[in-house]
């Protein structure tokens, strides 16, 4: 790389770390450039960039940045995943990470937070937006469907019911 691409990549990689919400570290020697594209399509898919990096390079790019705390999982075979949505992240690098051994997430940083390897793995474990809402639909949904039975019950129902509380509390 000459000057000018180098300086080039250090702005791209600022960018990255600065926008982003969400980066998670891997070492991904052994994989096959197959199986990276595999991975780098199931990120691209959920709205997440995969980059290889060069360690030297991006030690500099995070100078200056919320990431710099990064800078010691910068070496060897070196990859970033870059996302808004961290909990997609760490399940589809766990998932694929438990297919591929060669695939060893390393830490991260979401929301400000240092990650390390347990927490990433922990982090996999949460449901992701969609998930989360779909629960709180099924909450809510459910407690109407209680309230509404409960008021198209008959009136001697509903009193017995009032009264059953009262005797409780």
């Amino acid at each position: 790389m000459n000057k000018t691409e180098k300086q080039n990549y250090i702005n791209e990689m600022k960018s990255c770390f600065d926008k982003n919400d969400s980066i998670l570290v891997t070492h991904y020697q052994g994989l096959s450039v197959k199986q990276l594209d595999e991975l780098r399509s199931e990120m691209r898919k959920n709205g997440i960039i995969f980059k290889i990096t060069k360690n030297r390079i991006t030690k500099l790019a995070l100078k200056g940045t919320p990431c710099q705390n990064l800078e010691k999982f910068f070496t060897g075979p070196t990859a970033i995943a870059f996302s808004d949505d961290g909990i997609s992240s760490a399940k589809i690098l766990t998932n694929f990470s438990k297919t591929n051994k060669n695939l060893k997430i390393l830490g991260g940083i979401m929301a400000g937070e240092l990650l390390e390897v347990k927490d990433v793995s922990n982090i996999a474990t949460l449901p992701n937006l969609e998930e989360a809402r779909g629960i709180i639909v099924g909450i809510l949904k459910a407690s109407a469907q209680k309230i509404l039975s409960i008021l198209l019950a008959p009136g001697s129902k509903i009193a017995i019911l009032a009264h059953e509380k009262s005797i409780k509390s």
